[in-house]
């Protein structure tokens, strides 16, 4: 089948979806915004943001997680709207890579532990959400916020579906958004706003009068926050040391967009809420969104026009910005040096090289 550009597609959406492949927008290095001089040790002066190639199309990127195998390795990615699983396979190993690429599916009905709920829709027309948040634990098993049960989900190696949460206090959780697994096996998670629910708020099947952020250890859930700064939690994240927990609450409007910093205690409970940083204000798509952080401690954030990179004293050391009028909505450290930030927003894929290698699941 002959390659087609995205960007110049004219063939009815039908065809349009059995393949794509788009030339990278490669934004020169003057596109990464410097804020502060220390950005300099994070991103080379060629650093340059670059559009991923692959087949296949998908409508609602998020929870992306590089899976690391010998020498080898490939990106996992949230398809929400898809219902599904996606996975990346660069074309090459050793850096640098040109942005080659194969997409496939790494695991229908993402979102249901019901096999025959596949697909993106169900037999009444009913939408279908898969998993949003994406996760290791200690064992390597993939953990993740299945938005279409309610629940989070642990992915056995034999393929079946073992729910760790799925109710609080006898009541259903709302919509679980993000995921992180601390070094002791604990999980950490967000009951994020209802979207996955038709009337969103609204919707009688709502069941929790508040949005949490909750953490499960030893077959036990625990509620540790509500609604941080008076509105749903998103993206959350540990420190380098796991001795601070991050949790935004990012939103649409620009009144929801900070993010908290919590002192982790030693029986895994937090503490000392305060505002890490106030994005309050700031121009651009989309609010505080995935987070993640690097060895030396900087917090990468997604929303408000891009991704921002953070200092551990909450300043601002500078953006990569989303290209006009794009979201970008989750992003993580990859490769096998974990020095590649790979970047997701609802219909495409990216990544950006660092000098500075990041923390990720192993």
């Amino acid at each position: 089948m002959r390659r087609i550009s995205l960007y110049s597609l004219c063939l009815p959406l039908a065809t349009a979806i059995l393949w794509f492949s788009v030339r990278a927008q490669s934004p020169t290095a003057s596109g990464v915004v410097k804020l502060d001089p220390s950005l300099d040790q994070i991103f080379s002066a060629d650093a340059k943001l670059e559009l991923l190639k692959g087949e296949g199309s998908f409508e609602g990127g998020e929870g992306p997680l590089w899976i690391q195998r010998g020498e080898s390795g490939y990106l996992l990615f949230s398809d929400v709207s898809g219902n599904r699983i996606l996975q990346w396979t660069p074309g090459c190993f050793t850096y640098p890579c040109p942005p080659d690429g194969k997409l496939s599916v790494f695991l229908e009905h993402s979102g249901y532990a019901d096999a025959s709920r596949a697909g993106s829709v169900d037999a009444s027309g009913a939408h279908l959400y898969g998993t949003n948040g994406l996760t290791l634990d200690q064992e390597g098993r993939i953990v993740g916020d299945a938005t279409g049960d309610r629940a989070v989900e642990r992915l056995e190696k034999d393929g079946k579906r073992t729910t760790l949460a799925d109710h609080f206090e006898g009541k259903r959780l709302t919509c679980p958004n993000d995921i992180v697994v601390k070094s002791d096996g604990a999980v950490y998670f967000t009951d994020g706003a209802a979207g996955c629910l038709p009337k969103r708020e609204d919707d009688p099947a709502k069941e929790l009068p508040f949005h949490g952020v909750y953490f499960i250890r030893n077959g036990s859930l625990q509620l540790l926050d509500k609604d941080p700064g008076g509105f749903p939690p998103n993206g959350i994240a540990f420190s380098s040391d796991e001795k601070i927990l991050y949790v935004n609450n990012g939103g649409p409007g620009p009144n929801q967009r900070q993010i908290f910093a919590y002192d982790v205690q030693s029986d895994g409970t937090v503490k000392n809420r305060r505002l890490f940083i106030d994005f309050t204000g700031e121009k651009g798509l989309g609010g505080p969104d995935g987070m993640k952080v690097d060895v030396m401690g900087n917090v990468y954030s997604t929303g408000m026009g891009g991704v921002w990179v953070i200092s551990p004293a909450g300043k601002r050391l500078g953006q990569v910005p989303a290209p006009e009028g794009m979201r970008f909505s989750n992003l993580a450290f990859g490769d096998q040096d974990s020095k590649t930030l790979y970047i997701v927003s609802p219909k495409t894929l990216w990544r950006i090289r660092l000098k500075v290698a990041g923390i990720r699941p192993r």
